[in-house]
């Protein structure tokens, strides 16, 4: 089984910035993609920034430029820094992986817990 673990999040000023981390264990053959979604409440989930094993990345077009996936492929672990953050990207940020297990070589696409990111003056 594949668990994910976020840290990272919590309060900060419009303009100032947060960095998220989201780590990766179990049995893990390969992961294909790492990314986040955020969700506010009332609406749904939708994509922040995602990144390939091949380190292709994509946005949304609300956090481009601002926001940068990253990933450090020996630790299993993803980042994602915000920078220029502003009251609309106030949500839950869940973490999410997706590739193949060790043994079966089943698929797995867990979701980490979420944190908290709030700015707010």
């Amino acid at each position: 089984q594949v668990q994910l673990v976020e840290s990272g999040g919590g309060l900060v000023q419009p303009g100032g910035s947060l960095r998220l981390s989201c780590a990766a264990s179990g049995s893990i053959f390969a992961i294909v993609r790492m990314g986040w979604y955020r969700q506010a409440p009332g609406k749904q989930r939708d994509l922040v920034a995602t990144i390939t094993s091949g380190s292709s990345t994509n946005y949304a077009d609300s956090v481009k430029g601002r926001f940068t996936i990253s990933r450090d492929k020996a630790k299993n672990t993803a980042y994602l820094q915000m920078n220029s953050l502003k009251p609309p990207d106030t949500a839950v940020y869940y973490c999410t992986a997706d590739g193949t297990e060790e043994g079966d070589y089943g698929t797995f696409e867990p979701w980490g817990q979420g944190n908290q990111v709030t700015d707010s003056p």
